[in-house]
């Protein structure tokens, strides 16, 4: 296979998917409308429908899903599982958690601030599933590190929903931003999220000999000079740092991190200097797939980009759990 036609042919599918974003909806926008509110501006139905709708919920897909395509990248490579994923693994939760206690508590509404109360939470959220997955068995074991994840999401989703009860003020915003998708987003919020993205991908086309060497086992990696260790917990604060500030925009969205890497090595390649730029944009791609279905499979209304999610997800995160029993029992 040529070196960059899995590329090529993703960035394809995202532009064609971006522009069926443009056009549809409860409404179809011919394209020359379309064409005219993108050039043209204006304050006529068709416009605001492209402008102030399309286009940011377009932007947010593609960044937010390719954030999260690349933090399971990076989960499944610092851990060498196949199921690692923010939302499985309580990432989402934590962060989700953090930005409810700031916004109940303090009442701010920085952008900032929420930025980095998702990052740190996403973080503390990480340390702490796995420092519980290794203490039992190991970060590895699929068993272990689903279970910690689970429990520790269930405890911080527990924690969410009481804070949220008692404050009436607050409720009915962050429920609709604890659902997760795309529409009626802070697009200011890119602003923010779309630099961190670039920094860590930038980062990560740095790192990516050395988390092909951490793919082997440690003592491999460690022979071939890769400090293990340290290159394990900086790949787990990048993970950490790419789901903050996407739940930060869009709230919790899961499975997209544990389909986006397995649709990347469908390409063959093995080396994370593909491997990275694919997953981005099998991440962004899944996103805007799923924001597009979701305006039709309970038309007029619109499904939870959640729901079409799990379609994908939990279909593949069962046939992975059991690829990885045969695995073992051979």
């Amino acid at each position: 296979m040529p070196r960059y036609l899995p590329h090529v042919i993703l960035i394809a599918v995202i532009a064609l998917l971006a522009i069926i974003s443009l056009h549809v909806g409860i409404r179809f926008t011919p394209s020359a409308e379309v064409w005219r509110a993108l050039s043209q501006g204006g304050d006529d139905q068709a416009a605001l429908i492209v402008n102030t709708l399309r286009v940011p919920r377009t932007a947010v897909a593609l960044i937010v899903g390719g954030a999260l395509g690349l933090a399971g990248l990076l989960l499944q490579t610092a851990t060498r599982n196949p199921l690692a994923e923010p939302g499985l693994l309580g990432i989402n939760a934590g962060a989700g958690f953090a930005v409810v206690l700031l916004v109940v508590f303090t009442g701010t509404g920085s952008l900032s601030l929420i930025a980095l109360a998702a990052c740190l939470g996403a973080l503390l959220c990480a340390l702490l599933v796995f420092s519980l997955a290794f203490s039992a068995g190991g970060i590895s074991s699929p068993s272990y590190l689903l279970l910690a994840g689970v429990t520790i999401a269930a405890l911080l989703s527990s924690g969410i929903q009481i804070v949220i009860v008692a404050d009436e003020r607050t409720m009915e915003e962050l429920i609709f931003w604890l659902s997760g998708g795309f529409a009626d987003r802070d697009v200011e919020l890119l602003y923010l999220a779309a630099p961190v993205v670039v920094l860590v991908v930038v980062a990560c086309r740095f790192l990516a000999p050395t988390l092909d060497a951490l793919m082997t086992d440690d003592a491999t990696a460690g022979a071939l000079g890769v400090p293990v260790l340290k290159v394990r917990m900086t790949v787990l604060v990048l993970a950490a740092i790419l789901a903050g500030v996407s739940v930060s925009v869009a709230g919790p969205v899961a499975f997209i991190g544990l389909a986006a890497p397995h649709l990347a090595r469908l390409s063959g390649f093995p080396e994370h200097r593909q491997l990275v730029p694919l997953s981005l944009l099998a991440g962004s791609a899944l996103a805007l797939a799923a924001d597009i279905a979701a305006r039709f499979i309970i038309y007029p209304s619109e499904a939870p980009v959640g729901v079409l999610l799990a379609v994908v997800g939990v279909p593949m995160l069962l046939y992975l759990l059991q690829r990885k029993r045969l695995g073992a029992a051979a």
